[in-house]
């Protein structure tokens, strides 16, 4: 497919796209919640089927050397279906928070003012690897009466259209125009740079993949973007943090699962506890074949503790950018420091502001570091790996936001609507 004809086809899904979120907006939540009940049973029902499409991606995928954490994220699994379709249920259970009318306030002339949520119009969904996005963009996209057009990673095609068809069939089945939510079809990558460029049939774009990916298009785009760049996670051990309780969150944050953005790629330890904690989680970590990027202090500890015990870790001296990397792979940075200033410290200066935790008993520092880390997500005593729209309660998401302006955190369907102010008189005029 050339570049015109790639720009026609954009233009198409564009029109479509903008002439379905019109009906989206006015359909009322029964009619919405079927689509959403409709589309887990067609996962369900249709398991077996996406089954060989997406075989033919991930054996693509190994074929051209993807590395493993990434082939990883194409597995439609039958708990990746499952999970999926809960989150459409979950969804549907919800109340429907679009023509909610808040903040009503009568005002001096007699008029009263307030604000009605409503859907953004069109988003564009920009995503890599994972095809079960497809599914949370498009069961978001009807829960809010969005219209989307979904643009997944070359190397999830297969998948994406597979599953495309089960939402296309859903929205039929509900009444809803199909064209609400459209994948495009072609892997040509100009099709990314007509998406992010289509400002008349495009409200927002949100980008969901690497670092390159989400740079390139928000330097490119011209309608705005909800996005983040990395997840540098972090995890403190405080003085008086349960330590047994520690090694466990610890380990969840980081070997729970590599590849996602939520998993935990730095760990703090205050030196009070550091001789203790430290060969605890070392072994673990040594257990399950992960690389410790070490300070001078944890190094000696954990070296001097490895020696003991037959020598199995791979501990190797930090360099300043490893306190900033996103790893995605069994690899952790590991730093004592003196308490929760120089841990709160560390964290504002190098975390990419995606989620961090502080595992402590003490209530003051816990309540510091809530308010003082300026992260999207930030956690006491619990795993970054429950960053996530599934686990927040949203339903689903559609991305995790690290921007400060419209969304933050977890993108459900909140991050989806727009705020427009409602004034309700009584033939009132301004005087």
């Amino acid at each position: 497919m050339n570049a015109f004809n790639v720009r026609e086809h954009m233009q198409a899904l564009g029109l479509q796209a903008k002439t379905a979120s019109a009906l989206m907006a006015r359909a009322d939540a029964a009619i919405k919640n079927k689509a959403l009940k409709a589309l887990a049973r067609l996962l369900r029902e249709g398991a077996e089927d996406l089954a060989p499409a997406n075989a033919r991606d991930v054996e693509r995928a190994t074929a051209a050397g993807l590395s493993a954490p990434m082939v990883d994220r194409l597995k439609l699994t039958p708990k990746v279906i499952e999970t999926v379709a809960l989150g459409c249920e979950q969804l549907a259970a919800m109340p429907d928070v679009i023509g909610e009318i808040i903040g009503m306030k009568q005002q001096p002339s007699g008029i009263r003012v307030g604000q009605m949520r409503v859907p953004i119009g069109v988003f564009g969904m920009i995503y890599e690897s994972r095809p079960n996005v497809t599914i949370e963009a498009a069961s978001l996209a009807i829960k809010s009466g969005n219209a989307a057009i979904l643009r997944g990673g070359s190397e999830a095609i297969e998948s994406n259209k597979a599953l495309a068809a089960l939402v296309s069939a859903a929205l039929a089945e509900a009444g809803l125009p199909v064209e609400a939510v459209q994948l495009v079809q072609t892997t040509d990558r100009e099709a990314v740079g007509q998406l992010i460029a289509m400002p008349e049939f495009v409200d927002v774009i949100i980008p969901r993949g690497g670092k390159g990916l989400i740079e390139r298009i928000s330097r490119d785009a011209k309608v705005p973007v909800i996005k983040h760049l990395d997840g540098n996670c972090h995890v403190y051990v405080d003085d008086s943090a349960s330590l047994d309780m520690a090694v466990k969150v610890v380990d969840n944050a980081k070997t729970q699962k590599y590849s996602p953005c939520n998993a935990a790629e730095g760990l703090l330890v205050a030196a009070s506890v550091a001789d203790v904690f430290l060969p605890e989680i070392g072994a673990v970590f040594a257990a399950k074949g992960v690389e410790m990027r070490c300070d001078p202090v944890a190094a000696r500890i954990l070296r001097a503790d490895d020696a003991l015990h037959g020598g199995h870790a791979t501990i190797v001296d930090a360099v300043e950018s490893d306190w900033s990397e996103e790893y995605l792979a069994a690899v952790i940075s590991i730093k004592v420091v003196e308490g929760v200033d120089e841990a709160i410290a560390h964290i504002n200066r190098y975390s990419s502001h995606h989620t961090d935790a502080i595992l402590t008993r003490d209530h003051i520092n816990a309540q510091r570091f809530l308010r003082e880390v300026d992260s999207a997500s930030v956690m006491v005593n619990a795993s970054t790996r429950f960053a996530d729209g599934f686990e927040f309660g949203l339903g689903a998401e559609i991305g995790i936001s690290t921007d400060k302006f419209h969304a933050r955190g977890p993108v459900g369907i909140e991050g989806l609507t727009s705020l427009k102010y409602v004034v309700l008189g009584q033939g009132e005029v301004r005087s």
